[in-house]
């Protein structure tokens, strides 16, 4: 996928955000033209304060398709849930992941929740994402987490994705690497902004690595992330416009393998997060942003760069 790159950048100079009518332009200069390409994409109630039911309601006034969230133990919550999947006709994908920290206790609770997601046939969700592992485990306690994953996945038709995420098994790029020699069969969720962090860059030093894992990929987290921290202040302004493009890049290798292997769906989840991902003001402690008009903002975006009818 070809993008101007000086076209781009000349759009969002001297503005206070990248607009919807610049990135239809951009969009207008891509070569990718497949017959049909939708991106399915997901809204986080990570941060939301309001009911179950409140936020399904905002998330489908606003044009997700469905939304992502923890898998509820409370079998009560679980029905609340897919009740509530159904009034508003949402889809679902999962997070896996627990907070034992010893390994072995780990395992056989990060094991015995994502049994309990397959065993139920409420709604077949889209994915299961896992955060697994700890970044202080040895290789072989986080890789048997892998192993079973890929088990359970082939063995259910679900697709079980393992985050690229600060403090799990997938914390930086070097790891990954080890992880994806080892298992060819590894999926990926991509949330490449916790690389940057960890790497202090934008990663142009590690491209073969990166390369890897883009092939590996099968859900996005799209957040921005800088060499400085998981997540920029407001995507819209001026002065991440590089940091943005260099995402965009690494999300258009994506969709278009996805494509070239004759994919028509590619999920996305927008996930800008509340404080203190969110950075704020000092004292008062105010976002200096607002989550949700990002997160609606970076939804948009994505459907008008990928999506073909």
């Amino acid at each position: 996928m070809k993008i101007d790159r000086r076209k781009f950048l000349s759009k969002t100079t001297g503005i206070a955000s990248l607009s919807l009518a610049s990135f239809t332009q951009l969009n207008a200069n891509t070569t990718m033209q497949p017959n049909h390409f939708k991106p399915i994409i997901l809204a986080t109630n990570w941060g939301y304060e309001g009911s179950l039911d409140s936020f399904c309601n905002k998330v489908k006034l606003a044009g997700y398709d469905g939304i992502e969230m923890w898998w509820p133990m409370d079998q009560k919550e679980q029905q609340l849930l897919f009740d509530t999947l159904k009034k508003y006709d949402l889809a679902i994908g999962f997070l896996c992941g627990v907070g034992n920290e010893e390994a072995t206790k780990h395992s056989a609770a990060f094991k015995n929740m994502v049994n309990s997601l397959l065993d139920n046939t409420q709604q077949k969700p889209l994915y299961i994402n896992c955060h697994s592992g700890k970044d202080y485990f040895s290789f072989d306690a986080n890789n048997e987490i892998i192993e079973f994953t890929i088990a359970q996945s082939k063995k259910s038709g679900i697709p079980i994705c393992h985050e690229t995420h600060r403090s799990r098994m997938l914390y930086s790029a070097p790891i990954t690497k080890q992880f994806m020699e080892k298992n060819e069969a590894l999926r990926i969720t991509l949330d490449i902004s916790h690389w940057c962090n960890v790497h202090e860059s934008l990663l142009h030093d590690q491209e073969n690595t990166v390369q890897m894992a883009l092939s590996r990929t099968d859900h996005i987290h799209a957040r921005i992330g800088h060499a400085e921290g998981p997540q920029v202040n407001d995507p819209r302004a001026p002065e991440w416009a590089t940091t943005v493009q260099r995402h965009l890049e690494w999300w258009d290798a994506i969709v278009q393998m996805k494509i070239k292997n004759g994919a028509t769906t590619m999920t996305f989840l927008t996930e800008f997060g509340p404080p203190n991902y969110m950075p704020t003001m000092p004292y008062s402690q105010q976002p200096i942003s607002n989550q949700w008009d990002i997160n609606v903002y970076m939804m948009e975006l994505i459907r008008k760069r990928y999506q073909v009818n």
